[in-house]
């Protein structure tokens, strides 16, 4: 099962988030993000235009009230920047890789 086939998982803390050689085996299943500081995952996207880009948001917002699990987006002319990660754990868990994969998938 690929990524974005799973949903994601409610935190509710008490677990470590991935570190180290844990997060080199997630990070080939979502290309193009980027692993900041083994705290959370970044990834910006380029549109031709602010409306290509909000219609964008709107995706990425219903598949994040979905899955229960929300991004931070910053909505601009012709971007778009999310940022992932679980706050419970203050890092990464499964679920921000899952989240990752199903907004590719929209994109």
């Amino acid at each position: 099962m690929t990524l974005a086939e799973k949903h994601c998982v409610p935190c509710r803390g008490g677990v470590p988030p991935l570190k180290g050689e844990a997060l080199e085996k997630m990070k080939p299943q979502v290309p193009g993000w980027q692993v900041v500081d083994e705290h959370h995952l970044a990834r910006t996207y380029a549109f031709p235009d602010f409306r290509t880009a909000l219609e964008f948001v709107n995706r990425v917002g219903g598949i994040a009230e979905a899955e229960g699990h929300h991004p931070d987006l910053y909505l601009a002319w012709g971007k778009v920047e999310v940022k992932i990660w679980t706050h419970k754990v203050d890092g990464l868990t499964e679920s921000d890789f899952i989240l990752a994969a199903k907004i590719d998938a929209v994109q």
